[in-house]
């Protein structure tokens, strides 16, 4: 059988044949190392033409189509097309990658320009908005963006002679753009009288404001400012392509097939005519020009370079050729020499040196060639036509031996046979011919059979039979040259093939992946020596194979370059090299094959940073079948975070229910209750999905999370305190260096990460934005400043972000299995770690990006799944630990060792000074010295080694291990159970924290008359919990079956507890032995309840839609409660234990009668007057208001109602724990609320004296004690809040004004409608002003006025020179505040009405304006520090937050010579209303128009955006 592992051999781009010169211009330049740099398909070439040598930049992932140089003339900028395409910045002389920009354009990145200090970028995208984007290429971060045109954009070039000015040109445009602040601001060029409006194919810049450009018809535009001055006629004969500045001039290019080389004012020097040279030939077309002293380079159409020395003009040396624009299919190698023969659609077949990496021969035929062979002799050279005709030359001189034509449709394929007698050709037409080579090609033979159009075929060894892969993916074979087909399997069975390129067949069934079509493997060639296979396919990859490959899905290697279809691919005749050219690229890749006997001397080529590698298939793992996965992983493996209504879509849902609501809100209701409730105590830990999850502060206390809470505990005193500012499941936490703060990041849609202080408990910084449904893992830099976050979604998204400041600094998809640890190199800020499942990856920053390198294993080695990770000693070194066991020791990526130190999944691990320690699924603590060679110590987590003074009790000897960590001279432990344990050096443990394992925790029931509370689980336990001072765990019980329920006697002594397989308990409430047991039910008991005072009876509860009443006395069932039509939820009993009152999943409310179990029908007026002696249920008409405004979507579970009756608490499916006023009537109740579970909140319950309310939160395992605070016991705090889903009347209306102002909508200027009428009665014919009585009623809201038209109707009509603006009447005030200020010591002061700022001299009654806005100003406010003195920002309408001319924008501008300091386009989409400079002056705040009134932070001086939230509805 052979093995599914990749082959241990391996390919090297050694040459790329080719210049892409079609459909891009400018992409070709002199290095300052004298080098050439351009590129073809997906590769950016670095040429040295001394030394004749490639140099291959490969981090793209598809067609690169743009290339700007850097001013150091080191680094280039590329651009590729593609769904998602990104700009890389790299190094020409390392070829590495230094920056990545993405995920700003789509469709692809047409042209790139860098500024002339290189430290911005300008972009432009092939989108329909033709987006221009401007870069801080080394920060990877957009300054600005603006729509670029409706057309495309063919150039794009900075001013290198005025700071923040650009121009871009493209179809029938040219523009004139200025950066400030954030904003991009077009003046489009006016071409008047001086010239036609037509295309402008490429410009430049000169001094004083002169812009030459380069025009369709072959004519110079020249520009001063924004308008054209003069042409320059007949600079060429057609288009000029390519326009290049350098310190003599201006070097342009055009379609004619000259250069033109011009002086610093554009007079010409001399015209170079390519078409007249030795190598020239008609239609030559020049795409690309680059002038340096006394060379210049020329890139072609056609995929030639020349070089040019000025002095020989005539003379110019070709450089680079490839094949032209056409696809390329045909490929043949010499059989004896290293000679590659192509032949594509550009009617040219073309011979190939692999040695001198030259072109040797070139011939034109009158066809398209699709395919060729060369005879065994090495003689002939047959190529197959497009129009099914076949023409044979001798490879000697190119002469035509002979041309036939037999077929209507092209020639696909055709082979020699290896005795050199026959020739086969297959075509279109779905068969095959045979010629004899001999017989000057006379057709001797025809296979018919094939369905479809033939694609491959080889021959066998003896030549005496033919197999063909058709269309339709059948093999059929043959037998030569009677062509007759062989359906007889045996006679095939001990045939030796020639050669194998068939893509279907037994041998190459592994090259398929699992699920694909059958037509997307375009070429395959067998090495049988080296035991190798090389496919070509659609997606532009190389893929090596073992050979035979025999089995589906078989591990492979993987090389891109190519950018689309690889065509075909062969072996050269001494399997040294491997040809492959590509279809839509026409470039032909030249690839060294690497064998395995030479790869261990060359290990440097091991992974190959690649940006496209990080999202590939499954199989670049070089292993085999992985070995299973551990229980425990695949366990957490399959946890799904996703929820389905996430906190944040409340706000939406509660505004849809609002509309339906909006009756309900017209009554009065009761207002929330004085009482509050304050988090004391949690009971649990989340160690069952997460890991290191658990620290030392500076302090000594511990900081751990449960749920939505993160806790830090002081072991000394045995108490907690709480960050609550998560509202759902915290996932991660990491703590900062110093270790005073800690990040934590929680599931959510747009889920965010928290950090905060562990001694003030408050956030220092929320970062969200970038991840989806949930962040795993987070890790500090060493220097504290940056953070490394991972999401789950797909593509499991790592962010690396600078958190005092908000900013995202890169981001990139991490890998498609799940990753379970980040860890940022202590020494290199700018490098991190990931592992995962199968994976370990070794990231470096570059920009916006992160670039990764998989963790080389070499060739025996098998990728593990890793579970941690943590740095050495030094930069390069790393560990991880496996979920075998093992310890991985990294240098660089390299693995160089595994040492065994655990049994089962290694789960943490934690870098001391002098060594590490790890810990394990097996329970064991080990502590190793620097280097993993000796294990130290190792300490067994048993319940014998417990110290007197733990907190809880051990359920199991050895639990799994998920946290350790180091301080104080202790070791912290936390388990997946839940525990967290605190490990002495010398050997005793103390448990101070446990909650419930994995498992859903519903039952919970307090003591009668002691601060003690049950709880029972999922996780098959029954557990009793000290609630006074000590917190600790008192018992613990495993039942045979996880439960729902449980409830203590009247007398404290006996606890019944309800299980999941509808069976029952009734234990000793101290020792937790049985006391009796019934199993009457199939389903699970869901509520179980002792009858009040003696605890005669006990009432069961089932969701089998039946409650039983059992005689706890006699141990009988007495009565059935019957008629419920759903599973039952809650039960209560009446005061006299005659009553019981039962809610179930339909929602019903039913009463019975105890004990026989009749059923009563009792009007709500009555339920009110009974005593109840708890009240439990949430049905009824005194707990109508518990019922949120979204009840369709979430479910209230449970309540309590205190013993006093004022004060109903409640637990609901959001994770919130509310408090009403009892009783709750009316819909829609007010509440005070409290978020710290999660998700459910399953049971809430109050203690027997009220003091305490404990809540357990279902899926997040936790038991949370709240203490009741009375009336005024304390000053409010923000959890207080008093909330309420519906403002009603009574909540206080409005003022008349502020109505009026809360419902003005703004149009903007160029949309709105003419306010003029524009028919009706002329004025002095219209009626007098009706009589009082006549008047229409009044409403207090004012019409929605129109907006105020100005008399130009079209936006940008030229400005009439001689109007300048003197005096305006009028200040905005109607609908504006705060926005008069003096200025100049009261001499002058400052406002604004329409769209102009004024500034109004109180002495002289002069005025002064800013006019740079477009549109009605809303807002002014003046910066208040002495460093920033008279500086004014002004806020505008807007259209929407498109970020162009017409989008909302804030002016920032000196009031006293207007000059405009900054502008800010901003994403408010309506427009802004209010804006604020903060005390520093530095920050600006501002709030929009849009329904969330979006407010927005701003640095105003680097024109970028800080932070933004939602303010309110």
């Amino acid at each position: 059988m052979a093995s599914r592992s990749a082959p241990n051999c391996h390919l090297r781009l050694e040459w790329v044949y080719g210049y892409r010169g079609h459909q891009c211009r400018n992409n070709l330049y002199y290095t300052a190392a004298k080098e050439i740099v351009y590129f073809v398909a997906g590769v950016g070439v670095v040429y040295s033409p001394r030394e004749h040598r490639q140099k291959f930049y490969r981090g793209h992932s598809d067609d690169i189509i743009s290339l700007a140089l850097h001013p150091d003339r080191v680094l280039v900028a590329t651009g590729q097309v593609g769904k998602e395409p990104y700009i890389c910045v790299w190094d020409s002389y390392t070829v590495q990658t230094i920056s990545v920009l993405k995920d700003i354009h789509t469709h692809g990145i047409a042209c790139l320009s860098f500024d002339l200090e290189g430290q911005r970028l300008v972009s432009v995208g092939l989108d329909s908005k033709n987006a221009i984007c401007v870069w801080d290429w080394r920060k990877g971060k957009m300054l600005s963006m603006a729509p670029g045109h409706t057309d495309r954009i063919f150039d794009i070039s900075w001013d290198l002679y005025q700071p923040n000015k650009l121009v871009s040109c493209g179809v029938k445009h040219i523009k004139f753009w200025s950066l400030c602040g954030n904003s991009l601001t077009p003046k489009r060029g006016v071409f008047g009288k001086a010239g036609d409006l037509q295309t402008i194919l490429c410009l430049a810049c000169a001094r004083d404001e002169l812009t030459y450009s380069g025009a369709l018809s072959g004519d110079v535009y020249v520009w001063k400012g924004v308008n054209l001055i003069r042409t320059i006629q007949g600079a060429h004969m057609a288009g000029i392509f390519s326009m290049n500045a350098c310190e003599e001039g201006f070097a342009t290019g055009g379609r004619d097939g000259c250069i033109r080389l011009w002086d610093l004012t554009f007079k010409p020097i001399t015209v170079i005519d390519l078409r007249e040279t030795d190598q020239g030939y008609k239609g030559l077309s020049v795409r690309s020009v680059c002038w340096r002293g006394d060379h210049i380079l020329v890139g072609t159409q056609d995929s030639e370079i020349f070089e040019i020395v000025v002095h020989e003009r005539n003379k110019p040396f070709l450089i680079m050729q490839g094949h032209c624009e056409g696809e390329l299919w045909a490929l043949a190698v010499h059989p004896t020499k290293p000679l590659a023969m192509t032949g594509s659609d550009d009617r040219s077949v073309r011979i190939w040196s692999l040695i001198d990496h030259a072109l040797i021969a070139r011939c034109n035929m009158e066809e398209p060639i699709r395919c060729a062979a060369v005879s065994t002799d090495g003689i002939h050279l047959a190529l197959g036509m497009k129009d099914g005709s076949l023409t044979v030359l001798r490879v000697r001189d190119m002469t035509e031996v002979v041309h036939i034509k037999d077929r209507k449709e092209a020639i696909h394929e055709l082979k020699y046979s290896p005795d050199g007698t026959f020739l086969a050709v297959g075509s279109n037409d779905s068969s095959v011919d045979i010629y004899g080579v001999v017989q000057r090609y006379k057709k001797v033979g025809e296979c018919v059979g094939s369905l479809s159009f033939i694609t491959h075929l080889d021959w066998s060894s003896d030549s005496r039979y033919l197999q063909t892969n058709d269309g339709s993916g059948k093999r059929l074979f043959y037998r030569i040259p009677s062509g007759k087909e062989v359906s007889n399997k045996e006679e095939m069975k001990g045939v030796q093939w020639a050669s194998w390129t068939c893509v279907s067949g037994l041998e190459v069934n592994g090259i398929w992946p699992k699920y694909s079509e059958s037509n997307d493997i375009n070429s395959v060639d067998g090495n049988f020596i080296g035991q190798v296979l090389v496919t070509a396919d659609d997606y532009g990859i190389i893929k090596l194979f073992r050979y035979p490959c025999l089995r589906k899905g078989a591990k492979f290697k993987k090389y891109i370059g190519h950018s689309a279809h690889i065509t075909n691919v062969r072996w050269s005749h001494d399997y040294q090299w491997v040809i492959s050219i590509g279809g839509a690229d026409h470039s032909v890749f030249q690839w060294k094959f690497i064998p395995e006997r030479k790869l261990k001397d060359s290990l440097h080529i091991a992974p190959q940073e690649s940006l496209a590698d990080s999202n590939s298939d499954e199989s670049d793992s070089d292993q085999s079948d992985v070995p299973e996965l551990d229980s425990e992983i695949e366990q957490e493996t399959q946890i799904t975070y996703h929820r389905q209504v996430y906190k944040e879509d409340l706000p939406q849902l509660k505004e849809q229910c609002r509309e339906k609501h909006k009756s309900a809100t017209s009554k009065r209701r009761v207002q929330a209750p004085g009482q509050s409730i304050r988090l004391h105590f949690v009971h649990g830990y989340r160690g069952f999905d997460c890991r290191s999850n658990l620290f030392y502060t500076q302090i000594g206390e511990i900081v751990y999370h449960v749920a939505a809470v993160g806790v830090i505990y002081n072991r000394q005193q045995n108490t907690q305190r709480f960050y609550l500012g998560h509202d759902d499941d915290i996932l991660c936490l990491a703590i900062h260096p110093l270790k005073d703060y800690v990040a934590t990041g929680q599931v959510g849609r747009d889920p965010s990460i928290h950090i905060w202080d562990t001694d003030t408990t408050k956030p220092l910084s929320i970062l969200k934005g970038y991840h989806q449904y949930g962040v795993c893992a987070v890790d500090f830099s060493a220097d504290g400043k940056r953070l490394a976050s991972v999401g789950i979604d797909d593509s499991h998204t790592i962010v690396l972000w600078d958190w005092k400041k908000g900013e995202k600094l890169s981001v990139t998809r991490g890998n498609k299995d799940k990753i379970f640890v980040v860890k940022m190199n202590p020494y290199m800020p700018d490098k991190l770690i990931t592992a995962g499942i199968k994976h370990m990856k070794f990231w470096r920053r570059a920009g916006g990006g992160l670039i990764g390198r998989k963790g080389y294993i070499g060739p025996q080695g098998k990728s593990d799944t890793m579970m941690c990770a943590v740095y050495g000693w030094t930069e390069e070194m790393a560990f991880s630990g496996t979920s075998t066991g093992d310890v991985c020791i990294w240098k660089d990526v390299f693995l160089i060792k595994t040492v065994k130190a655990h049994d089962g999944p290694v789960f943490s691990m934690h870098a001391l000074e002098k060594g590490f320690v790890t810990g394990g699924k097996d329970g064991v603590v080990a502590l190793w010295d620097d280097s993993f060679e000796r294990c130290l110590k190792t300490y067994a987590i048993k319940r014998a080694s417990l110290a007197p003074g733990s907190k809880g009790l051990l359920l199991e000897d050895n639990p799994s291990i998920r946290a350790i960590s180091l301080g104080h001279g202790h070791i912290l432990v936390g388990t997946k159970n839940g525990e967290i344990l605190e490990v002495d050096k010398s050997g005793p443990i103390t448990l101070l924290v446990q909650g419930h394992m994995e498992g859903d925790v519903w039952g919970l029931a307090t003591h009668p008359h002691l601060p003690i509370c049950a709880t029972v689980s999922d996780d098959k336990t029954l557990r009793i919990w000290d609630l006074s001072p000590s917190h600790c765990m008192l018992a613990v019980r495993k039942l045979k079956k996880g439960g729902r329920c449980c409830c203590f006697s009247p007398d404290g002594k006996a606890l019944a507890v309800g299980l999941n397989d509808g069976s029952f308990l009734i234990v000793n409430a101290d020792t937790l032995e049985d006391l009796v047991s019934f199993h009457h039910r199939k389903d699970v008991i869901s509520d179980i309840r002792f009858s009040p005072g003696s605890g005669k009876y006990l009432a069961v509860a089932s969701y089998d839609s039946f409650v039983d009443i059992y005689n706890v006395m006699s141990s009988k069932r007495v009565g059935i409660c019957k008629g419920a039509t759903s599973y039952i939820t809650h039960i209560d009993w009446d005061l006299r234990g005659k009553l019981l009152q039962v809610n179930t999943g339909a929602k019903e409310q039913l009463f019975f009668e105890a004990p026989r179990g009749k059923n009563q029908i009792i009007p709500s007026l009555e339920v009110e007057k009974i005593g109840w002696a708890s009240w439990t249920s949430v049905l009824g008409s005194c707990c109508e208001g518990i019922w949120p405004i979204i009840g369709e979507v979430t479910d209230v579970t449970a309540s309590c109602l205190t013993s006093d009756r004022v004060v109903l608490a409640t637990g609901d499916d959001f994770g919130f724990v509310k408090l009403f006023r009892y009783p709750a009537k009316g819909k829609f109740g007010k509440f005070k609320k409290y978020v710290a579970h999660s998700t459910h909140v399953t049971n809430v319950r109050w203690t027997y004296d009220d003091s305490l309310l404990v809540t357990v939160g279902g899926p997040d395992t936790s038991l949370m004690v709240w203490i009741y605070e009375m009336e005024g016991y304390r000053d409010k705090r923000p959890c207080d809040s008093e909330e309420s889903d519906i403002e009603s009347e009574e909540d206080g209306g409005y003022d008349s004004d502020v109505t009026r102002e809360n419902e003005i909508t703004y149009t903007i200027r160029a949309l709105s409608t003419n306010i003029r009428p524009m028919f009706g009665v002329k004025p002095h014919l219209q009626q007098k002003e009706p009589t009082v009585d006549e008047r229409p009623p009044v409403s207090r809201a004012l019409p929605q006025p129109e907006k105020l038209q100005t008399n130009n109707v079209g936006k940008k009509k030229r400005p009439i020179e001689d109007l300048a603006l003197e005096l305006v009447f009028g200040y905005r005030g109607r609908d504006c505040r705060n926005n008069v200020h003096y200025l100049n010591d009261g001499n002058d002061i400052i406002y604004h009405t329409a769209s102009v700022g004024i500034l109004h001299n109180v002495a002289t009654g002069s005025q002064s304006f800013y006019q740079e806005h477009n549109d009605d100003i809303l807002c002014l406010t003046v910066n208040q520090h002495p460093k920033f003195i008279n500086v004014v920002a002004t806020g505008q309408v807007g259209d929407s937050a498109d970020m162009s001319a017409t989008a909302p924008s804030i002016h920032i501008w000196d009031a006293i010579n207007k000059q405009t300091l900054s502008i800010l386009r901003c994403y408010h989409s309506k427009g802004v209303c209010s804006v604020s400079f903060s005390a520093t002056g530095k920050l600006l705040l501002s709030v929009g128009l849009d329904p969330e009134h979006t407010i927005t932070i701003w640095k105003w001086q680097e024109g970028c955006f800080f932070s933004k939230a939602n303010g309110v509805k």
